[in-house]
């Protein structure tokens, strides 16, 4: 390996905490001029409050960048498994706050 190819390699590390990863069924995205803020929450099915698992920030560049790798890794993935479904209808929430419980 050249000196130049060295130059450009990164190298990354992934500590065991976050190699665990943060399991989120909900996204919410703002932005400014500045930059866009995505928060990832996990939203438990009869509980009408959340937290924020996990903040990303990123510039616009960044955010466009996201959105093409995030195309291409799906269009990869629905050659390989199919297509995902989609709901109809796309609720605010992955389910109901309310309603009946479950019984066992």
């Amino acid at each position: 390996m050249n000196e130049q190819e060295n130059q450009n390699q990164i190298n990354i590390e992934l500590s065991a905490e976050v190699a665990e990863g943060i399991y989120s069924n909900l996204a919410i995205i703002t932005h400014s001029q500045a930059e866009f803020i995505v928060d990832f929450i996990k939203m438990m099915p009869g509980v009408p409050k959340a937290n924020v698992k996990s903040r990303i920030i990123l510039t616009p560049q960044h955010a466009k960048r996201l959105l093409r790798a995030l195309q291409d890794n799906l269009s990869k993935f629905e050659s390989v498994y199919g297509k995902i479904k989609e709901p109809d209808q796309i609720d605010a929430f992955p389910f109901s706050l309310g309603g009946p419980t479950a019984q066992a």
